[in-house]
């Protein structure tokens, strides 16, 4: 395993810094503490040399306090209050022990916020604290794609002022380029961190060893595959998600890499999209929470749509039908959904039977599935493949195979069928909606009518024999 990505700052134990109860941290000297400097909830008993001495921000303070109080000659300690700080008390305590020169740890989940606070503080300067964690953060940060994520996070963490911070000094900005250019390059030449998740054992005991660095290790290196960073990327907020697959379309990534994150993304975030039942997910409840869950649920996938590649296969069939029946329980806006429909109709050869049954939440109809969908999935698959299928084409028979051009659309007109003899069963099916599938399907695509005549028959029979009152339309 590669060491992680940290520097100790500081040579005094870290025993010097203790807390004294819940909300108060002490520094313990010979010398009685001078200075409080509150933060949110929490107080530090602290010392004011040390302090002004690598702090213009609180040598400012701690001079206003102390000109101010009327206890400056009585032994009081003076107070200074920090309001906003980046990354409040916990990253306070960290620059104060940095002040103190006392141990402690710069990581990539805590570089951001120390950086922020740094320059809150006025901590600048050589060998200032703000110059170490700017250090850190190119040379060590940056350099790994686990380091880089972590970092990115943080800058993301729900604190406004590191955010705001994060963006002023670059450093959101910067993790962003790293990690597109690390996604966009061959992961093997960013080293050990790189690919050590991707090791596997050599089966032959007796190989020889392979070298990494001058490390002797029996690890069989091995390609992570193109979407290596798809898991890690999706832990991302929305809003620099966004900015990451943006970086990265513009260095020249993939519509396949692209279409796979972001598959990756809408599977991780999008409660519904991996069940059958998602109305019962998403829909259960009318209170204020669902409602805004609903909300944000939507707005997500509507944003991930409006981010698909738009050359024709890079998402799968599944994928694509399985956002639509989302989209379809969620309500979003008929514009998403059109797009899901015309995509999913490109490809309708590539998609399984399952996948087609969407649930109609329409008030207007009361049929089980949305059969219209389907319909326009189908004539937008029609559409889509005039050129290939144009007259005059042969017919395919019994026994042989369709030619190479009538395959889709021979796969689609056994899906049609299938599909036909599924929804055939729904008494609130209407016979124009039947007929008007059954004939969008060309002759020339069926070699058998089979299919065709089980679901006719099915319709006709609902159920245990009932007949459907108004089947003499069919007639």
């Amino acid at each position: 395993m590669a060491a992680a990505t940290t520097r100790v700052l500081g040579s005094k134990s870290p025993d010097c810094f203790q807390l004294r109860d819940p909300n108060s941290w002490v520094c313990l000297t010979e010398l009685a503490s001078d200075v409080v400097v509150e933060v949110g909830d929490i107080s530090f008993h602290l010392h004011k040399f040390p302090l002004i001495s690598r702090s213009t921000t609180l040598q400012k303070l701690i001079a206003e306090s102390t000109t101010s109080s009327d206890d400056q000659d009585g032994g009081k300690p003076c107070t200074v209050q920090l309001d906003d700080l980046p990354g409040g008390a916990a990253t306070f305590r960290l620059a104060a022990k940095f002040c103190y020169d006392i141990q402690f740890e710069l990581n990539a989940a805590n570089v951001v916020p120390v950086r922020c606070a740094a320059q809150r503080l006025g901590m600048a300067g050589e060998g200032n604290l703000a110059a170490h964690a700017e250090a850190f953060f190119v040379r060590d940060v940056l350099g790994s794609w686990d380091a880089a994520v972590r970092a990115l996070q943080a800058c993301d963490d729900g604190d406004d002022v590191v955010r705001q911070l994060a963006e002023d000094l670059l450093l959101a900005p910067q993790c962003i380029e790293s990690l597109a250019a690390k996604a966009c390059a061959d992961p093997t030449l960013f080293g050990w961190p790189m690919v050590e998740n991707y090791t596997a054992r050599c089966v032959d005991a007796a190989a020889p060893p392979v070298m990494w660095n001058g490390i002797s290790t029996y690890g069989k290196p091995r390609s992570p595959g193109a979407g290596w960073w798809y898991r890690q990327a999706s832990s991302l907020r929305l809003p620099l998600y966004k900015r990451l697959i943006s970086e990265m379309r513009s260095r020249g990534m993939s519509p396949e890499g692209i279409a796979g994150s972001l598959a990756h993304y809408a599977r991780r975030h999008l409660s519904g999209l991996n069940r059958r039942d998602v109305a019962g997910d998403v829909g259960a409840s009318d209170t204020t929470s669902s409602d805004d869950v609903v909300g944000e649920q939507r707005v997500l996938l509507e944003e991930i749509v409006a981010l698909l590649p738009a050359e024709k296969g890079v998402a799968t069939t599944r994928f694509l039908l399985g956002m639509l029946r989302t989209a379809t329980v969620l309500h979003a806006s008929a514009a998403c959904r059109d797009a899901l429909e015309r995509r999913a109709g490109e490809q309708l050869e590539k998609a399984a039977l399952e996948d087609l049954l969407i649930p109609n939440t329409s008030y207007s109809t009361d049929t089980l599935y949305d059969v219209d969908c389907m319909q326009r999935m189908l004539e937008q698959f029609l559409l889509s493949n005039t050129t290939a299928y144009a007259d005059p084409l042969p017919e395919i028979t019994a026994d042989e195979a369709p030619p190479g051009e009538l395959m889709p659309a021979s796969t689609v007109a056994k899906l049609v069928d299938g599909y036909l003899a599924e929804v055939g069963t729904d008494a609130n099916l209407k016979c124009s909606q039947f007929q008007q599938i059954v004939a969008l399907v060309p002759d020339y695509a069926r070699s058998l009518d089979d299919g065709l005549y089980r679901a006719i028959d099915i319709f006709i029979k609902v159920g245990n024999g009932r007949r459907r009152p108004w089947i003499t339309e069919c007639s």
